[in-house]
């Protein structure tokens, strides 16, 4: 595997976890946080501007493994690349909401 794959598969997990919270919570019709939001990151997004960027993380997650490269789910480092960016997007989530909706 090329290194720039690392790289790659890495902030695609990370893209794709961070599509949840945002297309979740606008399809839900919830106002949350995102980075076109005053403050950024700290205020509240309509649910419409939450789905577009949701859908948004989510396609660029699309292109990054699909598109670059050849994104096999049986190729193991693969898989754990992928699973590690998503991790970690998913614990910087949890940090950063838990300090607006008082969870930490």
């Amino acid at each position: 595997m090329r290194w720039y794959l690392y790289v790659v598969y890495f902030f695609g997990g990370a893209f794709l976890v961070n599509a949840v919270p945002h297309f979740i919570n606008g399809v839900s019709g919830r106002r949350f946080p995102t980075p076109f939001a005053s403050p950024p990151g700290r205020g509240q997004s309509s649910p419409l501007v939450n789905v577009l960027w949701g859908a948004f993380n989510l396609a660029i997650g699309y292109l990054l493994l699909i598109q670059v490269g050849e994104f096999h789910v049986r190729q193991t480092p693969e898989v754990l690349l992928v699973g590690a960016g998503g991790l970690l997007m998913a614990v910087m989530l949890s940090r950063a909401f838990g300090r607006i909706y008082g969870g930490q």
